[in-house]
């Protein structure tokens, strides 16, 4: 019946990367009646979660040339689909509003602090919390409206990098006060604990998907992150010195540039 929803299984053998899942997950995005992409890299499976005719669905991925291969069509209860895509939702709104709170919390205080380093390191929360978002977008498959948004929050944050960067040049020549080491130490513990909340989130969610496993990754580099600017504040205090906040921010701010170089790819 037209209006009965379906798994369809594919065996992809030549889906090595992200990029070949996102190739799929183009493709698809505008085939009429899926509801739902579900990939599975290390097995090179793509599960679609669709209503009608499956021909249309297997013409687009066949049409790649990844030696794709129908495995199993059969239809399944409606709760079947949603069930996973809400409890990762949930999971992903968790970490989205931890990520967002120390974002507005290391900046701020990065400013009083005079720190370069939780400044920067307040920029790679905002851009976790751009990942996060944008992979609330990819619960249930990709969508155009998914590459704008990461188009706009890619050039958005390499620019607020560059302007950091600026900055830290700045302060290498001379200009601005010494960091607070205090404050550098302090919040940036609490940002770790943070981070570590946000891993025990993700990973408690055993979730297989491509954009989950991204997010454990994000989040994992963070609390390093985190480390630096700690071990920074360590290092201010004993030299009395900027350069260790300086050289900390820099890094991170690069972190943060390529954090929205990734995030601008998901946009092509």
């Amino acid at each position: 019946m037209q209006n009965s929803i379906y798994k369809t299984t594919y065996l992809v053998k030549k889906m090595d990367c992200h990029a070949e899942e996102q190739l799929i997950r183009t493709k698809l995005e505008d085939v009429p009646g899926i509801l739902s992409v579900m990939v599975d890299l290390p097995q090179r499976k793509v599960e679609v979660f669709h209503r009608g005719d499956v021909e249309l669905i297997s013409t687009g991925i066949y049409s790649l040339n990844l030696d794709s291969h129908l495995i199993s069509s059969e239809p399944i209860e409606y709760t079947d689909i949603y069930s996973d895509d809400k409890k990762q939702k949930n999971t992903l709104w968790q970490v989205l509003i931890i990520n967002f709170f120390f974002f507005v919390l290391e900046f701020i205080t990065g400013i009083f602090a005079s720190s370069m380093g939780l400044i920067a390191d307040s920029l790679d929360m905002l851009a976790d919390s751009i990942v996060y978002g944008l992979s609330l977008f990819a619960v249930g498959g990709t969508t155009k409206k998914k590459k704008t948004v990461a188009a706009i929050a890619g050039y958005f944050q390499f620019s607020l990098a560059i302007m950091g960067f600026i900055e830290v040049v700045r302060r290498f020549l001379g200009y601005g006060d010494n960091p607070d080491f205090k404050i550098m130490i302090i919040i940036s513990v609490l940002a770790m604990m943070g981070n570590i909340i946000c891993l025990y989130i993700l990973e408690k969610s055993k979730s297989t998907e491509a954009h989950m496993k991204a997010s454990m990754i994000f989040t994992s580099n963070d609390i390093i992150a985190n480390a630096g600017v700690i071990l920074a504040g360590i290092f201010v205090y004993f030299t009395a010195s900027r350069i260790p906040d300086l050289v900390v921010g820099t890094i991170v701010f690069l972190i943060v540039v390529i954090g929205a170089y990734r995030i601008v790819k998901l946009s092509l």
